[in-house]
């Protein structure tokens, strides 16, 4: 059971980094410019009033016909779905990847904790206890027994 409900989490981290669609500003209404991060309902009107005097030949198009869109912000829309004529923004890093490759190790540590039992995760806790413990009874040992050593007067010699 723990299984699957691990491996659900890690399913929906995984789609998580998918759940945009991209998003072409040529064919795209108001609501699907709007789920775009980045792009409010005073953008997403813009974008349309610009695109009703023709559509965006490619993102140096669209960055010099909208009003508020420069280099930095193309780049951030890129990264979140938006696409000009199906085409991503050049050199725009991908975000899908990172989230992907968080899904897939996630899902790793998943499957490794649900390989094991309980009572093997039960069994190692009680025994890094109790090493932990043995560990400061020993220092404790060597601490008394430097203290003991000490207060020992020297053995007179011999004569």
């Amino acid at each position: 059971m723990f299984k699957k409900i691990l491996l659900a989490v890690a399913t929906l981290i995984a789609t998580m980094g998918f759940a945009f669609a991209q998003v072409d500003v040529n064919k795209a209404d108001a609501a699907a410019l709007d789920s775009v991060k980045g792009i409010g309902p005073v953008k997403s009107k813009a974008i349309l009033e610009e695109r009703k005097k023709g559509d965006f030949k490619d993102w140096a198009d669209f960055e010099k016909r909208v009003k508020g869109i420069g280099e930095k912000s193309a780049v951030k829309l890129s990264q979140a779905g938006l696409v000009v004529n199906g085409k991503p923004l050049d050199g725009a890093p991908a975000a899908a990847a990172a989230p992907a490759a968080k899904a897939d190790k996630a899902a790793k540590a998943a499957d490794k904790a649900a390989d094991k039992p309980a009572a093997d995760k039960a069994a190692d806790k009680a025994a890094a206890k109790a090493d932990k413990a043995a560990a400061k009874a020993a220092a404790k040992a060597a601490k008394a027994e430097k203290a003991a050593a000490a207060s020992t007067p020297a053995a007179a010699p011999a004569k």
